[in-house]
C-alpha cells in the first residue's frame, strides 16, 4: 500500500536555471537507469518475490524510487528544463525493455543491484557535470541512497543463498528504515 505524503524526502534546491542540465536530468527521469525504471522493476519484482521480507522491502523501495522521481521532477522544473514526459535526455521514449523481467528470486535481487550500480555511476557522472552546490548536494543524497538499497539488494541475495531463517530477513526491513538520515 502506498501513501501520499505532501512534501519531498530532501529539499531540492538551485542556485540558477540551467535549462540545458535540465535536459541532463531527464536520464534519470526517464531514461534507461531512471528512477522511473527502477521503481517498476522493483514494484514488478515485489509482486513476483515469494519471500515475504523481501517482499515487502522491495515495495517500500520501489516507493522510495517514486519520491526520488519527484525529486528530479523539481529540479527540472527549477532548472527550467522542458516539459516532463518520459523520456531520456535525447528524447527517446521510456522503454518496458529497461525493465528486467526474471521471475527467479536471486535473479531478481541481482538485477535489482546491477540496476542501483548503474544508477549510481549516472549520479555520478551528473554530479561532475554541475558547479552548482545545493544540486551537487541533492545529487549526493540520492547517490547515497543507491548505495543503501544496492547494500540491501546483496544482503538479501546472500540470505537466500545461505538458506538464512525468517527472523534474518526482517532485519532487512529494520536495516531500510533505519538507513535514513536524521535531520
Amino acid at each position: 500500500m502506498f501513501k501520499y505524503i505532501n512534501g519531498l524526502l530532501y529539499p531540492v534546491e538551485v542556485s540558477c536555471p540551467d535549462p540545458g542540465f535540465g535536459q541532463v536530468m531527464f536520464e534519470h527521469y526517464g531514461g534507461k537507469d531512471s528512477e522511473f525504471s527502477a521503481a517498476t522493476q522493483y514494484m514488478n519484482h515485489r509482486n513476483n518475490m515469494p519471500n515475504p521480507y523481501i517482499r515487502e522491502l522491495l515495495g517500500m523501495i520501489a516507493a522510495e524510487e517514486h519520491s526520488h522521481m519527484e525529486m528530479i521532477a523539481v529540479s527540472i522544473h527549477k532548472l527550467g528544463g522542458p516539459p516532463l514526459c518520459y523520456v531520456n535526455s535525447q528524447g527517446v521514449p521510456w522503454s518496458l525493455e529497461y525493465v528486467n523481467q526474471s521471475l527467479d528470486p536471486l535473479a531478481m535481487l541481482q538485477a535489482d543491484a546491477e540496476a542501483e550500480i548503474r544508477a549510481r555511476r549516472l549520479y555520478n557522472l551528473h554530479f561532475t557535470m554541475t558547479c552548482d552546490p545545493k544540486l551537487q548536494k541533492m545529487i549526493q543524497f540520492l547517490g547515497s541512497r543507491e548505495d543503501v538499497h544496492l547494500h540491501l539488494f546483496e544482503k538479501a541475495r546472500i540470505l537466500i543463498l545461505q538458506g538464512a531463517p525468517p527472523d534474518y530477513f526482517k532485519k532487512l526491513i529494520t536495516e531500510y528504515r533505519m538507513s535514513f538520515p536524521t535531520t
